[in-house]
């Protein structure tokens, strides 16, 4: 496996690359749900490069970017037992210049959500993954599930851009108690933990729910609501694939999301239908 540090690094690599190339773009701190990214495309592809960077142009002023867990050894360690081919590992100066142009996400995507809460976050997901898709041209690149904004608005920006890429969703992988997994869940305490699992507990309230065909918004956020209780909830939003509110459940074109602060940490969670 190889570690690669600079942009002409990757593109010496990638021209080693025959066959397809799979990508996984992560932040590092990786855990359980990475090495299923990782899994995924090592087992789909002739070969995989991972990016682990702390991407500055998407977190806000006041957010966790220097305090965001930062773990390189573990992270190599995890690629490396994933089969991975190489990491890319670039300093914020590689990447970035004085003078950047300007990459938006769409706004009717990514207005509402974390978009509401973070405005300018996708931005900055959309400026990195421009810049990686562009070093690295992967046959595949693989998105968690958890970050359903996110990989809904690269699905919309590399269809719109003609992007000869193809996004690959991978599932929430979650605990063995329910909770999500996230690099961020190593801010929480004991405690903090229990107190996560609202999360998950309520989307398990919501998939009862519809199970038993009661399929209203209303009256399943209503029902999410009391089970995150005292949580300071940022929203429960049920909305269609293109990320418009519904006032009915449409299986197969429905996401439950959830945004909570537990302690100070923020955790989001989701329930696909």
């Amino acid at each position: 496996m190889q570690i690669l540090k600079t942009v002409q690094e990757v593109r010496q690599f990638r021209a080693t690359c025959s066959g397809n190339v799979g990508f996984v773009p992560t932040m590092g701190a990786l855990h359980a749900g990475h090495a299923q990214l990782l899994k995924s495309s090592v087992s789909q592809n002739d070969h995989t490069i991972v990016s682990i960077f702390v991407n500055p142009t998407q977190f806000l002023a006041g957010e966790d970017l220097d305090r965001y867990p930062r773990t390189p050894e573990a992270d190599i360690k995890i690629c490396e037992l994933c089969g991975v081919d190489a990491i890319f590992m670039p300093d914020a100066n590689e990447i970035y210049s004085q003078i950047e142009p300007k990459i938006l996400a769409p706004k009717e995507l990514s207005s509402t959500l974390e978009g509401a809460t973070r405005p300018g976050h996708f931005d900055g997901v959309c400026t990195v993954l421009t810049k990686f898709f562009n070093i690295i041209n992967p046959t595949n690149a693989y998105f968690g599930k958890k970050d359903a904004q996110q990989l809904l608005i690269v699905q919309h920006m590399v269809k719109s851009l003609f992007m000869p890429i193809n996004i690959v969703p991978v599932d929430i992988v979650r605990s063995s108690d329910g909770l999500a997994l996230s690099s961020r869940n190593s801010y929480l305490n004991d405690d903090e933990l229990a107190q996560a699992l609202k999360l998950s507990r309520s989307l398990m309230k919501a998939s009862n729910l519809i199970k038993a065909n009661k399929l209203n918004s209303l009256e399943i956020k209503n029902a999410m609501s009391s089970c995150l209780e005292p949580l300071k909830v940022d929203y429960i939003a049920i909305v269609d694939k293109s990320l418009k509110p519904i006032d009915s459940i449409e299986l197969g074109n429905t996401i439950i999301l959830i945004a909570a602060y537990v302690g100070n940490t923020r955790l989001i969670d989701n329930l696909w239908v």
